[in-house]
């Protein structure tokens, strides 16, 4: 069997698939080792793809040349918008994925990919000679040489399975948990850390009665892919239900038995997605809490219920499960439970997520302090690109907080780092009125193309996408007929008839492409998702000059690099705390530098005066 490989991804998940994928179809010859290929790509909590702010992430890994939202597409059950009743820059896609299918697809798309071998192997040791990588032992001692290596490990390094008083040493679902790399991560210089997540239990659908809640419908909405064509239609139903008062006492009357308020776990979960137990408990005051029961897939009966996760012992469960408004007879197929796992100090990472100071390694997904797939799969491209262009001798792809969503996620990871699983949010992106999910394509598809990712079919969807915008966007100068700019007005019930340019009129708040279309024959013609782009960004413009601004503010700051080396824990006027910051995360350039939590703008004018008098003796 070949040893010899141009990089090595360890992980088969979100993260490591993109990134495996990223490195095969820019031409290296790339080794996938996972501990099982049954868990590629496996959805180990919730089986869904997208939602608030992560849905732009997978338009944006889309974007790139990615896989997850061509494999979402092609495995939903259902699919919604996110937010729609607020503005264009918050909507989110999200889709109920089939979970077996999901995995299943994206097995087979990495196992049909050129260049690309799976193995399942444990990693045991990254090696490294003259700190740079070399290659990877595994638990049976074989060695694969390598000059990179992703480490993409999700939750399965020495996790740990808890339910009440019952602990195991296990990854998620049953799967092996990776006991080996952890001692050899921090012999590389990293910094590890225990974090913990958790998932409901399963429950047989044919035991639930759908008819005490209330049915959620999906909607035939435009997919995650720039290349899916048309739109996906939505076949599966969800339900929302609620806790009851008697859920609330039996977690109560049980609480001393629960690993999270007995001492047992004492690693950090997500507070964006709290344990049932830790929401009654932190939210004392409220009556009833939601839980949505969403299919697994179309090949079994398990439902998940969303909101229901516990660490709480099996028979509590059972109690407490039957006291939610339809679930009185409901049938527990899988008992929910915590893990805990070791993951990284992000901060130890460039912005590239190569490990500083080991030269060709890199790490992506949960081993970050991430959650979610699709943060994992954010990560996972741009490491699996930036390996690739390191191994390419290619400038490095880095994308700033202005130009994507991937771009706020990486960076608050390597800047700022995480006490708790970082899950993204549109709050977190000062920029989001110009990364609209929309145009997630017309942003980054030229990086991916520039990176050798972006293949010919999908730049010329863009190609043809561009053409539209430049034959439509004059128009909108144009001033539209008065009669049906009246009779659109009184349409959308707004007033002030008169004479109006189209882009005043797309201002109006009830205007869209369909009553667009239905009054002005000037815009029959153009393509229905270039004139909802159109439609939003008159709607934005205002705001959008707003943001061109203090983005161009923020690059002047940027592009003053600082010195990699810079004495920052001797440097006089800075305080304590900055020069240890500084000193740890060794930021790129002064607009990372005051990104840094704890560096204050006073902090940033000392390093600038450092700065002038450095230029004035040279």
């Amino acid at each position: 069997m070949e040893k010899v490989y141009d990089a090595i991804v360890i992980g088969g998940g979100h993260a490591g698939v993109e990134a495996a994928l990223a490195l095969a179809r820019t031409g290296l010859r790339t080794l996938m080792m996972t501990l099982t290929p049954d868990a590629i790509a496996y959805m180990a909590c919730n089986p869904s793809i997208g939602g608030t702010a992560k849905g732009h992430l997978v338009r944006e890994i889309d974007a790139l040349g990615g896989q997850m939202g061509l494999n979402a597409d092609a495995t939903a059950l259902q699919m919604r918008m996110l937010n729609s009743g607020k503005g264009e820059a918050v909507h989110s896609l999200r889709a109920q994925s089939d979970k077996i299918k999901y995995h299943l697809n994206m097995k087979r798309t990495l196992e049909e990919q050129e260049n690309l071998d799976i193995l399942q192997a444990e990693a045991a040791e990254i090696l490294t000679k003259n700190g740079a990588v070399c290659g990877v032992k595994t638990a049976l001692g074989d060695v694969y040489s390598a000059r990179a290596a992703v480490v993409a490990t999700g939750v399965y390094l020495n996790a740990d399975i808890i339910t009440g008083e019952w602990k195991k040493e296990s990854g998620p679902s049953g799967f092996a948990a990776a006991t080996l790399l952890t001692e050899n991560l921090i012999s590389l210089g990293l910094d590890v850390r225990r974090f913990k997540t958790g998932t409901p239990a399963r429950l047989d659908g044919r035991t639930v009665d759908y008819s005490r809640m209330q049915e959620q419908e999906g909607e035939d909405v435009y997919p995650f892919s720039f290349m899916t064509e048309g739109k996906v239609e939505s076949t599966a139903k969800c339900y929302l239900t609620y806790t009851t008062q008697a859920t609330k006492d039996v977690i109560m009357r049980n609480i001393h038995r629960s690993p999270l308020y007995n001492g047992t776990i004492k690693s950090t979960g997500p507070r964006y997605c709290p344990s049932i137990e830790d929401k009654v408990m932190r939210f004392a005051d409220k009556e009833r809490h939601q839980i949505f029961l969403e299919p697994e897939s179309a090949f079994t009966h398990e439902v998940y219920a969303q909101g229901l996760s516990s660490s709480l012992p099996f028979d509590v469960q059972e109690e407490m499960y039957h006291t939610v408004t339809g679930l009185e007879r409901a049938r527990i197929v899988r008992y929910a439970y915590a893990i805990e796992y070791d993951c990284i100090d992000s901060t130890r990472l460039l912005p590239t997520l190569q490990v500083k100071g080991v030269q060709g390694l890199y790490t992506a997904g949960q081993i970050n302090g991430s959650s979610g797939y699709e943060e994992a799969a954010a990560q996972g491209i741009m490491a699996g690109l930036n390996a690739s262009l390191w191994l390419r001798e290619k400038e490095p792809l880095v994308l700033s907080r202005d130009e994507a969503y991937i771009g706020v996620l990486i960076d608050d990871l390597v800047t700022k780092g995480t006490n708790e699983p970082y899950r993204m949010m549109t709050a977190r992106a000062e920029h989001r009125l110009h990364l609209r999910q929309e145009n997630a394509d017309m942003r980054l598809t030229p990086k991916g193309r520039a990176a050798g990712l972006v293949d010919d079919k999908r730049w010329e969807k863009l190609e043809k996408k561009r053409k539209e915008f430049e034959l439509f966007s004059p128009l909108l100068a144009k001033f539209a007929p008065k009669a049906l700019s009246d009779a659109f007005l009184t349409e959308i019930k707004e007033g002030g008839a008169g004479t109006y340019s189209y882009e005043q009129l797309f201002k109006r708040t009830g205007c869209n492409t369909s009553v667009v279309r239905r009054f002005f024959p000037d815009w029959e013609g153009c393509d229905e998702r270039v004139l909802g782009e159109l439609i939003t960004s008159c709607r934005y413009s205002g705001y959008m000059e707003k943001q061109r601004a203090a983005i161009e503010r923020e690059k002047k700051m940027a592009s003053r690099a600082l010195p990699p080396d810079l004495d920052y824990l001797n440097m006089h006027g800075l305080r304590l705390e900055a020069r240890q910051k500084l000193d740890k995360i060794r930021p790129l350039d002064l607009g990372q530098a005051a990104r840094i939590s704890g560096v204050s703008p006073a902090d940033i004018t000392v390093l600038m005066v450092h700065l002038a008098g450095r230029r004035e003796d040279e």
